[in-house]
């Protein structure tokens, strides 16, 4: 069970971090509790799987990127937890799982990437082929963004 401090903690944390350098000190501050208890309730909720996922969420035109591709690959399942942490060490990823494959689509892991252009794209990707040993991939280009909102609950 969740209680109300945790229902308030989550309402905050699904929206913006504040631009500061302790920003869950601030947040803490917001709901009249600690620092050390916001963070700790934050790691039960997760411990629960009530927070099932924590990360950022990169508008990538309003960051000056003006080329975002999802790198589908194809990787030996004895490989995938090397090569994933791999490419996840590309400062230009910005998200890396993986997924079973379906029917005919044989690709199981994902790559985010982002740059200025297509072929610094395909550049990227190259690159990332070359330090995993993984050869076959596709890269598919976002032409259109229609939403980039999260779920809210609280």
């Amino acid at each position: 069970m969740i209680d109300e401090t945790d229902k308030k903690i989550i309402s905050l944390i699904q929206k913006d971090l504040p631009l500061d350098p302790r920003p869950f000190a601030m947040m803490a501050d917001e709901i009249g509790i600690q620092e050390d208890e916001f963070i700790d309730r934050v790691n039960a909720l997760i411990g629960k799987g009530v927070i099932r996922r924590f990360g950022a969420t990169l508008r990538h035109q309003e960051a000056g990127f003006n080329s975002n591709a999802m790198v589908a690959w194809i990787v030996p399942d004895d490989q995938i937890d090397e090569v994933g942490k791999a490419m996840a060490g590309f400062n230009e990823v910005t998200h890396c799982y993986h997924r079973r494959p379906q029917g005919d689509w044989k690709y199981n892991l994902f790559t985010m990437i982002h740059g200025d252009r297509h072929d610094e794209c395909y550049e990227i990707a190259r690159r990332m082929a070359e330090a995993t040993g993984i050869e076959e991939y596709v890269l598919l280009f976002s032409e259109k963004e229609f939403k980039k909102t999260s779920m809210e609950y609280f």
